[in-house]
C-alpha cells in the first residue's frame, strides 16, 4: 500500500492509566510509523478522544455540545502525539475541519496531498466537524477523500470475532470478512455509518491489536494477527 490511514483510539494512547497519555505507548507507535515512512509509505492518522472525553454517556449535556467537546479532545490528542512523532525525527502537520487559530490548518484534499508529498505524517483531527458522527466515520471519510489504499484500525482486540470474546471464551477470530457481512450482521468493526460508507466506496480495513509487538508494521506486511475487512 502506498498511502494508509491509521486509526488510533484515545484509550490505547492512555495505556494502563486509561486516561491522559502514556508516552511509552505513543513512542512505540511513532517508531513503527517512522519505519513505515522510511519504506516510502504515506501515513495519515486519526485519533479518537476517549482518553479525555466520553460525553455521550452523560445525561446532563446536550448531545451536540458533548460531540463538540469530543472533537476538541481529538485535536488535543493530535497536537500531543504529533510532537512525540517530531521527537522521533518525523515531520507532521494537523488538519481540522474547523478553525483552531494557529494550532492547526484547515483540511483540504490539496493541502493533505501537499503534505504527503513532502513525507509528512498528516493528522486528521476534529472528526468530520459535525455532531452525531464518530471518529470512525471521520477516518473513513478522510481515507476516501485522500484516496488512501486502506485503513488500519488499531484496537484493544486482535481482530474481528464471530462473537464477543470478552463474554464467549470460544469466540473465533476471523482472518477475513466482507463489508457486506459486517453491515448485515451489525458487527462493531466501526459504526454502521462508517461501515456503509466504506462499503460504498470500496475502502478495505485491517483490524488488529495495537499492543501486539510491531503490530502496525506487521499488518502492513501481511504478518501477525489481524482481520482483513474486504470490499
Amino acid at each position: 500500500m502506498k498511502r494508509i490511514l491509521l486509526k488510533l483510539s484515545g484509550e490505547a494512547l492512555a495505556g494502563d492509566k486509561h486516561t491522559g497519555f502514556d508516552d511509552e505507548v505513543i513512542t512505540g507507535v511513532a517508531k513503527q510509523v517512522k519505519s513505515i515512512i522510511d519504506e516510502g509509505v504515506e501515513v495519515g492518522i486519526v485519533i479518537g478522544g476517549g482518553n479525555f472525553w466520553r460525553g455521550r454517556s452523560s445525561e446532563n449535556i446536550d448531545r451536540t455540545k458533548a460531540d463538540q467537546i469530543g472533537m476538541l479532545a481529538t485535536v488535543m490528542n493530535c497536537i500531543y502525539v504529533s510532537e512525540i512523532f517530531r521527537s522521533e525525527g518525523m515531520m507532521t502537520n494537523i488538519l481540522t475541519p474547523f478553525e483552531c487559530g494557529s494550532f492547526t490548518k484547515l483540511f483540504s484534499k490539496d493541502r493533505a496531498n501537499k503534505y504527503f508529498s513532502k513525507g509528512m505524517v498528516v493528522f486528521f483531527a476534529g472528526g468530520t466537524g459535525h455532531p452525531y458522527f464518530s471518529t470512525d466515520t471521520g477516518v473513513v471519510l478522510r481515507a476516501i477523500e485522500v484516496d488512501a489504499d486502506g485503513i488500519l484500525l488499531a484496537k484493544a482486540i486482535d481482530g474481528v470475532y464471530d462473537s464477543d470474546p470478552r463474554t464467549n471464551p470460544n469466540a473465533k477470530r476471523l482472518d477475513e470478512i466482507s463489508l457486506d457481512e459486517v453491515v448485515a450482521n451489525n458487527l462493531q468493526v466501526v459504526d454502521l455509518t462508517a461501515s456503509i460508507m466504506a462499503r460504498e466506496n470500496k475502502m478495505p480495513m485491517w483490524v488488529f491489536a495495537l499492543n501486539d509487538e510491531d503490530s502496525i508494521v506487521n499488518v502492513l506486511h501481511g504478518k501477525g494477527r489481524f482481520t482483513k475487512v474486504t470490499v
